[in-house]
């Protein structure tokens, strides 16, 4: 037990060791929260599909969470331990357990939730969208209060330890941030490609634990006093210097706006760099891992101005964040892309200068307006979270939908130069203010709006078919057989024969028997692409049903073929927006066929969802007996292509695997009953003349019979497609293809080493 109260010179010893542990402990508390952050939302994909809606649930839920448990906890906390003559920390403690108990409740929430919304219809539709974001508050939100909760517990610990201390939401703020950045990278880079998800998230919830039990060790050692300890002039913080340059409403005002700006940007960002980065999980991890950083970097520069007696007044932020929210609108013209490396590099850096003034603007505010008063804190920081809820939810829905990359940046610079305009009409400002920051900030809005070039605009051009939704940009672009679809400026497909197989390849295998008997046939495709694979089952005057993601890829089918109203109008044809996986799940009916083509690369985010083991049991039970089930499968990495042949072998008695007809590619045909090679002969007396045709359009040769023949002709076999290694495949838990830093890491060190 330790007296608080002892001389100056042990005192600030004490403090200094004190806070030394409360800063590690919110590092580990920040680096909880968003490896949850992470996994609660592949969680959510899993259970309610790949779609931006739930992306902005979760990450509006995470925040509500946040802002009412700091705005509450900040209100009682302070009279909870006058009541209970409890220690703050104590009650910081059990805010930290109860988020370690959460993280094993929140998955068998979401399984109760997908399982219970399967009948509410497809992703588009409103009851299932409102349903699906009830579940997943009720999932997450009171484990994001208690992680509100910490900032007031914590800052009222520290107010007891120190009266004179007005900077202590700085303090964690800064260390919450900087373990929030090593938990982005450290899950990406590590945990998930090491652990598997279900194992990430019990180190996270062993990490609350641990955090709990320390807390508890602190509490014991530093016992609740009703009187706090008295000023001591050396102490390590220091009283916040005056900031004449806004007030306590002005103050909230920017709070919220920065919240609101910066959540919104980092949605836009992820769209409009993309394209430079690619779709992999890292693209997400790399723009947040630097958004994250560059913050921290700006909260130790606050940090460390604050120590020595002097920080940059609100005005001089703003007017350097009126110029740097412009940066990534310039340095990522699209028109610089053929620089390469250097332009990602340029990407990368163009978001640090704005990302670290928010990093020292946002705790300089709260530190302001609070003064070291945990219901302070707790309320800025609350309105700042507001912002944040907004956000993301605007930005999808609103913004990127209606105006575009480009033009959304620019609408969220304009509330920073909105504020330094208000500091222009001020006579004060205005007589003693250098007119280079005016010019610089009117350039640049200049030049961002009339001059700066974005994929979309790149696209949108030349008589290209451009459609924006809640999810993506969309480009159908081309002429005659050079026709490409975009999706966020990544090319998903062109005009291939390949997508014409997907449906005549599965249909050639089906039990002819079945055709002679006339007996209804039913085909389902997963992703609609171009829409060719859902035109070529069709011409087999069956019924197909397509399901795609992104409502614009339907909106753009017409672009790519001169019969496209026929089929949409074909009433054997249905197109239903929906995520693939949530609708097998859904649905009643069997079909006889069931072809999918996942959107490349393979190592795309979220794509293992459409080559685990777990979706292919879906498969199976949505298949009538004697049903084919085919698998494209593009040229990826060896051991990646490995482990999607181990978990199709693993989940179906019966494959098949056939190069692609361009000679590249693997279609997998699979079934639950045995596959016997068709009879070429009797394709073609049961295969409709429309078939033939659409089947030979795009072909070479115009032998019906030649060209089937010399598909089957390139059959693989199973030894040549799979590892000896059983432990390399794709479920839900291990995303293989989606995580493979360490393993290519490790491969090019040893290519190095050899």
């Amino acid at each position: 037990m330790r007296d608080l109260f002892g001389d100056k010179c042990n005192r600030h010893d004490s403090l200094k060791g004190i806070r030394a542990v409360l800063f590690a402990l919110f590092f580990l508390s920040g680096f909880a929260g968003l490896l949850y952050q992470v996994v609660w939302l592949r969680m959510a994909y899993a259970s309610f599909g790949i779609i931006t809606p739930v992306l902005s649930v979760v990450i509006s839920v995470f925040m509500l969470g946040l802002a009412a448990g700091s705005i509450f906890g900040g209100r009682i906390i302070e009279a909870l331990s006058a009541m209970t003559g409890l220690s703050p920390v104590l009650f910081y403690a059990l805010a930290e357990c109860c988020i370690g108990v959460g993280a094993f409740i929140v998955p068998q929430m979401f399984r109760w939730g997908a399982g219970t919304l399967l009948m509410k219809g497809g992703m588009d539709s409103a009851a299932y969208l409102a349903c699906s974001a009830l579940v997943i508050t009720v999932s997450i939100l009171p484990w994001c209060v208690f992680m509100g909760f910490t900032f007031p517990f914590m800052m009222s610990f520290v107010k007891a330890l120190d009266k004179s201390d007005k900077t202590g939401f700085s303090f964690l703020y800064l260390a919450n941030v900087i373990g929030a950045m090593s938990g982005t990278v450290i899950t990406a880079l590590v945990l998930v490609e090491l652990l598997g998800l279900r194992k990430t998230w019990t180190v996270a919830a062993y990490v609350n634990f641990l955090i709990a039990a320390i807390s508890v060790a602190i509490a014991m050692a530093y016992p609740y006093k009703k009187n706090h300890a008295p000023k001591i002039a050396d102490d390590i913080d220091r009283d916040i210097a005056p900031d004449t340059t806004i007030s306590p409403r002005q103050t909230l005002l920017l709070l919220l706006t920065t919240g609101f700006t910066s959540m919104s940007l980092e949605v836009i960002w992820i769209r409009a760099f993309t394209p430079a980065f690619g779709t992999s999980i890292y693209t997400f991890a790399a723009i947040l891992a630097v958004y994250l950083l560059a913050t921290s970097a700006g909260s130790f520069l606050y940090r460390r101005h604050l120590a020595r007696g002097g920080v940059y007044d609100t005005f001089k932020l703003i007017r350097l964040l009126g110029i740097s929210v412009f940066l990534p609108v310039v340095l990522s013209d699209w028109r610089l892309r053929s620089l390469d490396i250097v332009f990602q590099s340029l990407i990368l850096f163009s978001i640090m200068p704005f990302c670290a003034l928010l990093g020292y603007l946002t705790p300089k505010l709260i530190d302001f307006y609070s003064q070291g008063r945990p219901s302070g804190a707790g309320y800025a920081y609350c309105i700042n979270i507001i912002g944040c809820i907004a956000g993301p939810i605007l930005a999808s829905y609103v913004f990127l939908q209606y105006l575009g990359i480009k033009l959304s940046m620019v609408a969220m610079a304009l509330p920073f130069v909105v504020f330094y305009m208000s500091y222009l009409l001020r006579p004060a400002y205005r007589a003693a203010m250098s007119k280079w920051p005016t010019a610089v900030v009117a350039a640049l809005l200049i030049i961002s709006t009339f001059v700066s070039y974005d994929h979309e605009m790149f696209y949108n051009k030349d008589g290209n078919s451009v459609a924006r939704d809640y999810t993506a940009t969309v480009v159908a672009t081309g002429k005659g057989m050079d026709k490409q679809l975009f999706v966020n400026g990544i090319g998903i497909t062109n005009l291939t024969p390949i997508t014409k197989y997907m449906a005549h390849i599965p249909m050639i295998f089906l039990d002819r028997a079945r055709f002679q008997a006339g007996e209804p046939v039913s085909a389902l495709i997963i992703c609609l692409g171009m829409g060719t694979t859902h035109r070529s089952m069709l011409s087999w005057n069956i019924k197909s049903t397509a399901v795609e993601l992104i409502p614009s890829v339907r909106t753009v089918f017409p672009y790519f073929f001169d019969d496209a109203h026929a089929v949409l109008e074909n009433p054997n044809g249905r197109i239903v927006i929906d995520d693939g996986r949530r609708f097998l799940n859904r649905t009643a009916d069997k079909y006889d066929v069931i072809t999918i083509d996942p959107p490349p690369p393979v190592e795309a985010a979220g794509s293992s969802l459409l080559y685990s083991e777990d979706f292919y049991a879906v498969i199976k039970s949505r298949l009538r007996e004697g049903g084919i089930f085919q698998q494209w499968v593009p040229v990826a990495e060896g051991k990646i292509q490995q482990a999607v042949a181990r978990s199709i072998f693993n989940s179906f008695p019966y494959v098949r695997a056939f190069t692609g007809i361009e000679g590249w590619g693997v279609h997998f045909i699979s079934s639950v009953t045995p596959i016997k090679t068709p009879d070429i002969e009797e394709i073609e007396a049961i295969m409709p003349d429309v078939a033939k045709k659409d089947l030979l359009e795009w072909s070479t040769g115009k032998d019906l019979g030649l060209v089937l023949r010399n598909f089957l002709s390139k059959e693989q076999s199973a030894q040549t497609l799979l590892n000896t290694n059983k432990y390399i495949l794709i479920n839900d838990d291990k995303p293989y293809n989606e995580y493979y830093f360490l393993r290519r890491l490790k491969a090019s060190l040893m290519s190095m080493r050899s």
